[in-house]
């Protein structure tokens, strides 16, 4: 288990790093009230959790990549990712009620609990 967790904490770790100078380098290179940092990471981070998830169903990488990779590179790099593959299994399982509810409850609740935390702090 200690191995696992530190698979992850590697990959987490990589992974906040690079959203971090990403984001940097967006905001420098394209100055914008748009958070298009942000965005960008969100795509490329559901688009490389759903290669990682797709290579990771055909066997071609570990347990401990898997999760170092999903769990902790992605996580860190964007928990959206996690969001989006987590829709897409509802979605092919038949649930897609629950994808719905589920998408529109975290943007909706997501926001509202952010607004709420703003103004208990005076922003």
């Amino acid at each position: 288990m200690l191995k696992l967790i530190l698979f992850v904490g590697v990959g987490s770790a990589v992974g906040g790093v690079a959203r971090f100078l990403i984001g940097r380098w967006v905001h420098a290179s394209w100055p914008s009230a748009f958070p298009l940092g942000t965005f960008l990471i969100n795509i490329l981070g559901c688009f490389l959790i759903a290669v990682i998830y797709g290579w990771s169903i055909k066997g071609y990488l570990s347990d401990e990549t898997r999760l170092m990779l999903t769990t902790g590179f992605c996580g860190g790099f964007t928990t959206f990712s996690t969001f989006a593959i987590e829709n897409i299994d509802l979605i092919r399982s038949g649930h897609v009620g629950q994808a719905l509810a589920y998408t529109f409850a975290s943007v909706i609740l997501g926001i509202g609990a952010a607004m709420i935390g703003m103004n208990l702090t005076g922003h």
